[in-house]
């Protein structure tokens, strides 16, 4: 990493205001993997918009059959980056699951995931959910609704199963997130049992995303959690309805990141800023002027290569709206943001959060002080090399100033108790203090042994 930031202080010392940066490429002929969710249309727009072009860049855009694939193809080097689960560079460099040091220069998104459930189990919810005056529904709505629903299939014996996308994905936790602040345990992790369903009310497993509302459909599953197209999907096929959207849940709140290896980034560091560039003008383009290159960005997204689902469906929470149930369309702005409100600077306290929430359901199973925290998300998120990038930009006139949070230490504001559904701040700088003040969930010294928690 030492010869990659001097190779970014060298370069930032050659910007000179007006004039294009030209640097010299380790490597022009690149390959980046995605996932098919709305959420990657910072590296379809790079490529459509000609932004890796003019960069110096040979990009190939391949759709990954699911994130393990994804992230397999990161650490062999057959992708030379990716989309990527926030949660998958930080799960890798502790050694989660795979072992490998990922890291990333840049944050794709805010928001853009949703909770939905079947129409069987939303049928059973919607005696216990308040009306506003017109009889629809009042959003955000609680897990507390579904506790009935939940009691009914126990006394039953039937299991009531949730898919979401990855052990270490978003999805997971921000399922477990609403689940627990309604009430519901989604279980534990332990080092013999990677299940995730120790002591659950609500049995969550993994259900690649495009593969969410046939699994519904079909009776696997009777909810999920999953980014767009596929909780619209569900109401445009008349299979189920989103109940809540990420937005509602944690107010502006980190998704996806792009990821590449440390080995790429020390070998390849004016390619890593040329990339990085790249996708923050691409960010920039999808929330311009209040959004009015969306339609154009759904076209792109609406292609079978890229997602491949239809106009109407992407459009439906790209163009600032969600459908919650056939013609209950209400207004979310924000519900993907790409380039407001700082959403693609990888901020150490995103980081900081992911990794509050493995430790609180047991995928990291000791306690860890508020320092081991920091040192991961840094170890892993890189703003150095984003504002880097950022100030090429800038220096070219192709980005203002005001644009990029140059005197942040990596760590966001506190998240106000107003901004989550269950009213209980988050401070990215005391992390343990979080775990404590969150009533379902590891805290202190506690691990699970068997079937147990302990401490």
């Amino acid at each position: 990493m030492k010869r990659l930031l001097l190779s970014l202080a060298a370069s930032s010392a050659l910007a000179s205001p007006g004039l294009a940066e030209i640097l010299e490429l380790e490597k022009d002929e690149l390959t980046f993997g995605f996932i098919k969710l709305t959420d990657m249309a910072p590296l379809a727009v790079a490529y459509e918009q000609g932004y890796f072009l003019d960069e110096g860049l040979f990009v190939t855009l391949e759709a990954q059959a699911n994130w393990k694939v994804l992230l397999d193809g990161v650490i062999d080097g057959k992708l030379d980056g990716a989309h990527m689960l926030a949660g998958q560079p930080l799960a890798a460099t502790i050694g989660y699951g795979t072992e490998a040091h990922i890291i990333t220069p840049f944050s794709m998104d805010l928001n853009g995931n949703g909770i939905t459930v079947s129409n069987e189990v939303w049928k059973e919810m919607l005696p216990h959910i308040p009306k506003m005056d017109d009889g629809r529904p009042q959003h955000p709505i609680s897990a507390a609704a579904m506790v009935p629903v939940v009691e009914a299939f126990k006394a039953e014996g039937k299991p009531f199963n949730m898919g979401m996308v990855f052990p270490v994905s978003t999805h997971n936790y921000e399922l477990r997130y609403w689940l627990a602040a309604g009430g519901l345990h989604p279980g534990y992790y332990s080092p013999e049992n990677v299940t995730g369903q120790i002591g659950a009310d609500v049995y969550l497993s993994v259900t690649p995303p495009p593969q969410m509302p046939a699994t519904l459909e079909a009776g696997t599953i009777h909810g999920y959690c999953v980014g767009e197209p596929w909780n619209q999907q569900a109401v445009f096929k008349g299979i189920g309805v989103p109940v809540i959207t990420d937005y509602q849940l944690w107010k502006n709140n980190p998704e996806k990141v792009f990821g590449i290896s440390a080995a790429f980034a020390e070998q390849n560091p004016n390619t890593t800023l040329a990339v990085t560039k790249a996708l923050i003008r691409a960010a920039m383009w999808l929330d311009e002027n209040d959004n009015a290159n969306r339609p154009e960005a759904v076209e792109i997204l609406s292609r079978p290569e890229y997602v491949g689902a239809d106009y109407e469906v992407i459009a439906n929470s790209m163009t600032g709206f969600f459908e919650f149930e056939k013609g209950d369309k209400r207004d979310i702005p924000d519900f993907n943001v790409f380039f407001r409100y700082n959403a693609t600077y990888p901020f150490y306290s995103d980081a900081v959060w992911y990794l509050t929430q493995m430790r609180r359901w047991g995928q990291i199973a000791e306690p860890k002080s508020d320092a081991w925290f920091d040192e991961i998300a840094r170890k892993v998120y890189k703003p150095d090399i984003y504002l880097a990038a950022a100030r090429m930009l800038v220096d070219e006139g192709l980005a203002s100033e005001s644009d990029f949070p140059w005197d942040s230490d990596g760590y966001k504001a506190p998240t106000p108790a107003a901004d989550i559904i269950d009213g209980i701040p988050y401070d990215g700088k005391a992390p343990n203090a979080y775990l404590e003040s969150l009533p379902i969930g590891l805290k202190g010294d506690q691990t699970v042994i068997g079937t147990e928690v302990q401490g």
